[in-house]
């Protein structure tokens, strides 16, 4: 059985500190996650220097400062992330991160050498950096929060183009290499979709865990689950329903000021989550009904068998009367009561002698 593979997002939970960046490692190490992810980014190619910020970020950074301005605030240059990739590889855990610009995507494949990639939910429209993600020939997470699944057909449309080497980009080439079979089998190999519910935090009323079989039914990918919601319920829940990747902010104290702290969770819940996770993961089992090991020994003693009601002599008729149904399970099954009927005994049986 593949393990469940868990992401712990460190996200820009650094605030632009690279020795914040390397403790948030430590602790994603810490809480057994399979992989800590940052977000690489160049402002100047990520927002206009007049967008507004969520409604969620204004109320969890400084209201006057601008979007393009908190973003700048929070960007890590490219030697950091030299050497939280080199940290990650000394702690043993993997590195990645997202990228949000086609710079900071091919610092990521050619600098730093990542060969599995994050495409995040506001990027699922934007077709040419999902073309140049699937051009890198890297396996891909596709998130999907505020996306309805023709918008996901189409950015797959696009991964299976540029996964298949076409020339001549278009949206009918996107819509051609989807359907195609050559396409399918690329998507297959390269692509898991994340269910994802794009507020901070999420409500629980939105989260809509079900929209996984959805996906699932509809492409026929792997399907994971990018959790923003509060606590852990809702990624063990997802775990429980199939998800095969797990993904969950985190930060070192709720308390700090920054975009997404709020709705992170401190190390020792990220602990609990990725425990919670693999505990669900061991009860799902192989699927397979009947006894497991731990129940063998019960069965004998919880199961009854057929026994003597009353004292029963040799040749006495077998009845309603002189037969009863007792445990322990170590005679002949209930079931073959009825078989027992009218029959002679060839024994004498005392009271509550199991019949054999």
């Amino acid at each position: 059985m593949n393990s469940i593979y868990i992401i712990a997002e460190a996200g820009v939970n650094h605030n632009g500190s690279k020795e914040t960046a390397l403790k948030l490692i430590d602790a994603a190490k810490a809480s057994g996650a399979n992989a800590v992810k940052f977000q690489t980014f160049k402002t100047n190619n990520l927002v206009t220097e007049n967008a507004e910020k969520a409604v969620y970020q204004k109320k969890t950074t400084t209201s006057q400062e601008s979007q393009f301005d908190m973003l700048k605030r929070l960007e890590l240059s490219y030697e950091t992330f030299h050497e939280l990739f080199d940290y990650c590889n000394k702690k043993g855990i993997e590195f990645l991160s997202t990228a949000f610009d086609i710079e900071s995507l091919d610092f990521l494949v050619n600098d730093l050498g990542l060969k599995t990639l994050k495409i995040p939910s506001g990027e699922i429209t934007n077709g040419p950096l999902l073309l140049a993600h699937a051009q890198t020939e890297c396996d891909l997470i596709i998130s999907t929060g505020m996306a309805t699944l023709a918008e996901i057909e189409e950015a797959l449309g696009v991964v299976a183009f540029g996964l298949l080497g076409s020339n001549a980009p278009s949206r009918a080439a996107f819509s051609t290499a989807f359907s195609s079979d050559e396409g399918q089998k690329v998507l297959n190999d390269k692509v898991t979709l994340l269910h994802c519910t794009t507020e901070y935090p999420a409500p629980i009323e939105d989260i809509n865990l079900t929209a996984m079989k959805s996906m699932a039914d509809k492409f026929g990918l792997r399907i994971g689950y990018s959790d923003h919601s509060k606590g852990i319920t809702v990624p063990i829940a997802a775990a429980a329903l199939g998800a095969i990747l797990i993904e969950k902010h985190f930060t070192l104290d709720k308390n700090l000021t920054g975009p997404d702290h709020k709705a992170s969770l401190e190390p020792d819940e990220l602990k609990s989550m990725v425990d919670g996770i693999h505990a669900i993961e061991k009860a799902l089992g192989d699927g397979l009904k009947g006894p497991r090991p731990s129940e063998l020994g019960n069965r004998n003693v919880a199961r009854k068998s057929i026994v003597a009601a009353k004292e029963i002599i040799v040749g006495e008729k077998f009845s309603e009367v002189n037969l009863a149904i007792k445990r322990p399970g170590i005679g002949k099954s209930p079931m073959e009561y009825w078989d027992l009927l009218g029959k002679e005994s060839q024994s004498n049986f005392r009271t509550d002698e199991i019949i054999r």
